[in-house]
């Protein structure tokens, strides 16, 4: 009888515990820009890396060239981050071609600027999540119609299930809803907005809500125990960017956020036990 006793007890601690284990929620990891601690930022190189690391996520970001092709590269410009000058904006793809992408020594490497098609194509047969960021040209005006250029490239691949399009500008994530209502969006927040607009961090989730975004992206050093509270009573999935440090990076674990953009997913995969 005791033994039967033992038994059940035993078989009730294994549920409870598999119970709080399904309710625990994982925090994912997001390959900022693919990676770029690592691998050439935003190069082909990285995001097949950061694949084969394991990573929930690929984050990258999006500008059209002035034929109207969708490139992923960060900056408006090119300077910074290939051996080509001046904005994405003022050359076409086949000018955009000759250029490579420079490591983050300065040393220039054979990856190519890549396009959305190229990345897509890429990601398509892996099990990961897609976090593209539509940007704006160097004026900070929108790209005309990149919203339907992103979702049609999104459809074609069979990805558009599994992505979150982000933007700072809430202008471009209700073009992008009124395209596609179904569509998720993560609506951007930094330090700069907050200040310029008198804010506490937690009206971030309400911003996100007028939009009407599924998502928010926060700067990790915003983020505290009451805006992740305010995002769960809302009903809003709550990322961070950029966490790069293993401090910052237990912190978010801790307080439980959706996911981490971290340049280091290495890092981040050993912190968190994946």
């Amino acid at each position: 009888m005791k033994r039967a006793t033992l038994l059940v007890l035993l078989a009730l601690g294994l549920a409870v515990a598999a119970e709080s284990r399904a309710a625990d929620p994982v925090v994912r990891i997001a390959a900022h820009r693919g990676g770029a601690g690592l691998w050439p930022e935003a190069s082909l190189l990285a995001f097949r890396q950061a694949l084969a690391l394991g990573v929930d996520c690929l984050e990258f970001d999006l500008h059209m060239t002035r034929d109207g092709e969708l490139v992923v590269i960060h900056d408006a410009t090119l300077d910074r981050t290939t051996t080509a000058r001046g904005a994405v904006r003022d050359l076409t793809l086949a000018e955009l071609a000759p250029a490579r992408i420079r490591a983050r020594d300065g040393s220039v490497t054979d990856e190519p600027v890549p396009t959305l098609a190229a990345v897509l194509d890429l990601a398509a047969p892996a099990a990961v999540g897609l976090l593209p960021e539509i940007k704006v040209g160097p004026d900070g005006t929108a790209y005309p119609g990149i919203e339907a250029k992103v979702l049609a490239l999104l459809r074609a691949r069979g990805v558009l299930g599994r992505a979150v399009v982000q933007a700072f500008e809430g202008s471009t994530l209700r073009r992008l809803l009124a395209l596609e209502p179904t569509a998720r969006t993560m609506l951007l927040v930094g330090r700069a907005r907050l200040q310029r607009e008198r804010a506490a961090p937690r009206e971030a989730v309400r911003w996100a809500q007028e939009v009407g975004a599924t998502d928010l992206g926060m700067d990790h050093r915003l983020v505290d125990a009451a805006v992740v509270a305010e995002a769960r009573t809302a009903g809003i999935r709550i990322s961070v960017f950029t966490v790069n440090e293993e401090q910052d990076l237990r912190r978010m674990l801790e307080l439980r956020v959706d996911a981490v953009m971290t340049d280091r997913p290495d890092l981040a995969k050993r912190l968190f036990g994946r």
